[in-house]
């Protein structure tokens, strides 16, 4: 396999035919030994974090994919602790969309004055640009259309598919009481026909999650999801 990109929690390697190969590491985003999955540094690293976040992928996009939503999965390897996937085009050099169910991390960071911590959202989507060096800035969809970035289908696509996604991750979660605060998805054109899929992952790595009010941490959050797989 050929290497191609060295990532904050994942390199990614391409195969002789084409296909791609996530290698999980067990890097987290944070600062100073604290978790957040909205930073863009690494900010510790934790035995058993890149195991966790491939089964908790594994497992959730199977399912998804089950219910018909596109993703770019094909194949894990828990052993390697890789996962094998096709080939995807990202919107421009990276785009990340967030669904927010409260306020926290970041949007209480910015809007704080008008709206207090932990408050419920109607499940706001936010896009924001990967961008380390300008701090992910966020983008609204004429600015996106505009830098042509998307389209103002794929903008719709993308819009409900994350809301989609999110409904359904939050209801998995709540059959186990724990509540979903926020989380991060990214997507990619995919095939000849540049159809839109979800890409990269879904772990403990991209959400917030809360029980009886206290943030879960990634690792234990796949143990009490899949306790019971």
């Amino acid at each position: 396999m050929e290497l191609v990109f060295k990532g904050k929690t994942k390199d990614v390697f391409r195969t002789a035919d084409g296909k791609y190969v996530l290698k999980f590491k067990d890097d987290l985003t944070g600062e100073d030994g604290v978790f957040d999955p909205g930073a863009n540094q690494v900010g510790l690293q934790l035995e058993g974090a890149g195991d966790a976040a491939l089964r908790l992928t594994k497992y959730f996009f199977e399912l998804l994919q089950e219910r018909g939503i596109p993703t770019h999965y094909l194949s894990a390897d828990l052993g390697e602790k890789t996962m094998t996937v096709e080939p995807a085009e990202p919107f421009g050099e990276g785009l990340e969309v967030i669904c927010r169910c409260r306020a926290v991390g970041s949007f209480y960071r910015r809007y704080g004055k008008y709206v207090e911590k932990g408050q419920p959202l109607d499940d706001f989507v936010e896009f924001t640009l990967k961008d380390d060096e300008r701090g992910d800035p966020p983008i609204t969809e004429d600015a996106l259309v505009m830098l042509g970035i998307l389209s103002k289908d794929e903008y719709k696509t993308l819009y409900g598919l994350t809301r989609r996604i999110a409904s359904f991750v939050k209801e998995e979660l709540a059959k186990r009481d724990l509540e979903l605060y926020d989380i991060k998805f990214e997507f990619g054109r995919i095939g000849q026909g540049r159809h839109i899929a979800l890409i990269d992952e879904i772990s403990g790595g991209n959400m917030r999650v809360y029980k009886d009010g206290v943030q879960v941490q990634p690792l234990e959050l796949t143990e009490l999801i899949l306790k019971d797989s």
